[in-house]
């Protein structure tokens, strides 16, 4: 039977523990660029949510899952294109070190794009 996680600590704590580092890693990195964030699970993930989900982000054996949607991935194409993606997905392999500068630069992108989204809706409802 599948878990279903009610906050990002439990989701954590069913990892081992090198994983559950770099889960936390890969948190810190996001909290620290999105400060006022709200930390959700989302299908059944860790996301982040400011104006809208900034990303998710999840644990799997051999890698981190880091999803910034399509948007956040389109504009780092090129500092993505070491790793293995999908449609709005990313790869970080666990035995290589995290690109946790680059996180915290996709992040901060979300944070700004869900920000103009927000602000452009308002003034449309004006």
């Amino acid at each position: 039977m599948k878990n279903e996680f009610k906050d990002i600590d439990s989701y954590i704590a069913t990892f081992p523990k090198a994983v559950q580092i770099v889960l936390q890693q890969v948190r810190t990195a996001i909290k620290t660029s999105a400060p006022k964030a709200e930390e959700i699970i989302s299908y059944n993930m860790p996301a982040f949510k400011y104006y809208g989900v900034l990303v998710y982000f999840a644990g799997y054996k051999n890698h981190i899952g880091f999803y910034s949607l399509p948007s956040g991935h389109k504009e780092f194409e090129k500092e993505l294109s070491i790793y293995k993606q999908g449609k709005g997905s990313v790869q970080f392999p666990l035995d290589k070190p995290m690109p946790l500068a680059l996180i915290k630069k996709m992040v901060k992108f979300r944070v700004k794009e869900n920000l103009e989204k927000s602000k452009a809706k308002s003034l449309k409802a004006k």
